[in-house]
């Protein structure tokens, strides 16, 4: 697992070698999900509806950035960090 951005509390990281479909791991205190690249959509898990807001509007920002990471796990090279939510 590779941590790929912070902020607010919440830690975003993805997997090497992870499942379809494309997707990241978003962290807030004990609450976690899995969150499709392409739709934002959670696929696993749950957050707090106010920090899924936020993830997901990050993610709608950083798409292109998040699958361009989400090939360089597969081809398990090292991830890029991503900025933050401001």
């Amino acid at each position: 697992m590779s941590e790929i951005c912070r902020f607010l509390g919440v830690v975003i990281t993805m997997h090497y070698n992870d499942h379809s479909p494309p997707h990241f791991h978003a962290r807030y205190g004990p609450d976690k999900c899995s969150v499709a690249i392409a739709t934002t959509e959670v696929l696993e898990g749950r957050l707090p509806p106010r920090v899924y807001g936020l993830v997901a509007e990050w993610a709608a920002r950083h798409r292109l950035e998040l699958r361009d990471n989400w090939e360089r796990a597969r081809r398990q090279e090292c991830l890029r960090s991503i900025a933050p939510l401001e």
